[in-house]
């Protein structure tokens, strides 16, 4: 992953039940690959949750407004668990929809293994970190993020330390984390526990004690942080890009990192990527968004606005929220998950979680 100037040593880089975020119009018909409605004013994009602001203050927001403004071209936006965009995808693979896919990994991994993207790497992919993409090119990362959870600040005096923490009493029905293998972020949780608890096995003991408190599956992350600051939830899931940019609006938000049975405080980086989808009905317009997306400009936009990381080594973002960002990030360790090895046994993974907490 690319080093963030802010962030010494370590290294910088991230899920809703499918809601259609559709701007006004349905999707247009495609007819299986370009077509002569390739030159029409439109490019929709299939993207996991986090990017796009509540109250349309997100950098998702701002980036498709100054694009439709300079280009005359309207971005139409589908919104869903990492998993869900993918599989959204797949269903319509015979006849695509979509001109661009954002995931997490290891989701955008798994679209390209599937034969969803086609190989395209937009102006500026030259500054991403090589571990931030595709070899092929066949999708790169557009936001730098980092795996993380909250807490209700007004409710609790400070952030859980451990995991251990919150298996007590006082987190029943007040805990939740979003689904693995569906939310990229709940798949976080999984991927984060298997690192901290130093194997497979462990994890899953330790995710069935944690079943007692948790209030059940949820398919959105977004949806949990709203949850917490209102008092609801006093913990559940997330990561740094998202909840940092709801903490604006929402005042009782923490973020924090729960430290294994190690008492390390660990992380690892949840990037948005972003790919051209195999015969993209907008395929020249979906080019001009992701070279758009990456352009220095849009791109120094990444901390200030959406609360992330840039994606590009060479944009060295020195706002507040920049600044604020990196303090929130001193003292947890980033470690490096084996993705080759999450895509193959993710599905196994997962069904073992469904048997371990029953869900």
């Amino acid at each position: 992953m690319p080093r963030n100037p802010a962030l010494p040593g370590n290294r910088v880089k991230p899920a809703l039940a499918l809601s259609l975020a559709l701007l006004a119009t349905p999707l247009l018909s495609a007819c299986g690959g370009e077509s002569a409605a390739a030159d029409d004013k439109v490019v929709t994009v299939y993207s996991a949750d986090g990017l796009k602001g509540e109250n349309g203050d997100g950098w998702y927001d701002r980036a498709f407004a100054d694009f439709e403004k300079q280009t005359g071209i309207k971005v139409k936006y589908v919104e869903g668990g990492s998993g869900e965009v993918v599989q959204r995808a797949v269903r319509e693979k015979s006849n695509p929809q979509a001109d661009v896919l954002v995931t997490l990994p290891p989701f955008i991994q798994q679209a390209d293994a599937k034969g969803l993207l086609q190989k395209y790497a937009p102006q500026g992919a030259d500054q991403v970190a090589a571990a931030d993409k595709a070899a092929d090119g066949a999708w790169t990362a557009l936001v730098n993020n980092y795996f993380g959870f909250v807490y209700n600040k007004k409710e609790l005096k400070r952030a859980p330390a451990t995991w251990n923490e919150l298996l007590a009493g006082s987190y029943k029905n007040k805990l939740q984390y979003s689904t693995p293998g569906v939310a990229g972020d709940g798949t976080a949780v999984l991927i984060k526990a298997i690192h901290d608890f130093g194997g497979k096995d462990a994890a899953l003991a330790y995710l069935k004690k944690l079943q007692a408190n948790n209030v059940g599956p949820s398919a959105s992350t977004g949806k949990l942080a709203p949850k917490v600051d209102k008092g609801e939830l006093l913990v559940a899931n997330g990561d740094v890009q998202m909840n940092y940019a709801q903490s604006k609006t929402m005042p009782h938000l923490g973020i924090w990192f729960p430290a294994g049975p190690d008492g390390k405080r660990t992380t690892f980086a949840l990037p948005y990527a972003a790919g051209l989808v195999t015969k993209a009905p907008h395929r020249a317009n979906g080019e001009k968004l992701l070279d758009f997306l990456l352009d220095r400009r849009t791109q120094q936009q990444v901390s200030e606005i959406g609360g992330g990381f840039s994606a590009r080594q060479d944009v060295k973002a020195t706002d507040a929220d920049a600044v604020a960002l990196a303090k929130l990030m001193t003292g947890v360790e980033v470690f490096q998950p084996d993705w080759k090895d999450i895509e193959t046994n993710l599905p196994s993974y997962v069904e073992s979680w469904k048997s371990a907490t029953g869900s």
